[in-house]
């Protein structure tokens, strides 16, 4: 199939449309833009500035994709925005580019954003993630893989979510979110750990008890951060999940949130 463009819609001549690209009644496609093969972008979204979008996601109504910053510093800078593959970006989503010269946001492939959500400048987000309605994503958030967010949750700038964890709705994230985590509160706090969901990745059943025996040393016990480590290190298998949570929280620059 060739390319569809409603002949209602404003798509600039020098945009890059793949193959069986379909485009709705009132759309408009900016001049610097690239949209993958079987991306279906629906009457009324914008797609703008220097985006590239790649093959079968769906843009749904009045989503405004790679729109200008909302950062004061942003003075008309060269920025781009990278979405992947299979991304689907439902109604009245708000997707900015990076602020500084070249600079990007880039989300990875396989996701779901949901109504009114926004992703701000110089986000990260990796792969099959979810966000509820207003999910709200301050600048240089970096979302990992697999991570559910809760309606209504707001993110502070810089925080970082480790992969398959879980934010409850309406939470105020101001400090990184361990992963296998499952959070919740204003602000967030770490609750226990994603076992519905890590049951349903499909961990062993094993790695599951052995990670929740770490959660329990490093957050619901009353020890320092390298006295948890100590701890786990001496009295727990060294599984690649136990390796991945130390390193996040070692690396954290925000801190853990509690």
């Amino acid at each position: 199939m060739s390319v569809r463009i409603d002949s209602k819609a404003m798509v600039h001549p020098n945009a890059y449309l793949d193959e069986n690209v379909r485009v709705g009644p009132y759309a408009v496609i900016g001049e610097n833009v690239k949209v993958g093969s079987s991306t279906v972008i629906e009457g009324f979204a914008h797609i703008l500035g220097y985006t590239e979008i790649g093959e079968n996601c769906r843009i749904s109504p009045y989503a405004m994709v790679g729109s200008l910053p909302q950062d004061l510093k942003y003075k008309g800078e060269k920025s781009f925005l990278f979405i992947g593959d299979n991304n689907i970006i439902r109604e009245f989503v708000t997707i900015n580019p990076g602020t500084e010269e070249n600079s990007k946001t880039s989300i990875g492939d396989d996701n779901l954003i949901m109504v009114y959500s926004h992703i701000a400048h110089n986000c990260k987000i990796g792969n099959s993630n979810i966000f509820a309605n207003t999910a709200t994503l301050a600048g240089h958030v970096e979302i990992e893989d697999k991570v559910v967010i809760g309606g209504l949750v707001a993110l502070h700038q810089f925080c970082r979510i480790g992969s398959f964890s879980i934010i409850g709705g309406c939470s105020k994230v101001v400090q990184d979110v361990p992963p296998y985590s499952l959070c919740d509160g204003h602000p967030v706090k770490v609750r226990g750990i994603n076992f519905i969901g890590l049951k349903r990745a499909g961990f062993a059943k094993e790695s599951i008890e052995i990670v929740k025996k770490a959660f329990k040393i490093i957050f619901f016990e009353n020890h320092s951060k390298n006295q948890a480590r100590e701890l786990i290190k001496n009295n727990l298998p060294p599984l690649p999940e136990i390796g991945y949570l130390l390193d996040f929280i070692s690396s954290s620059k925000r801190g853990i949130c509690k």
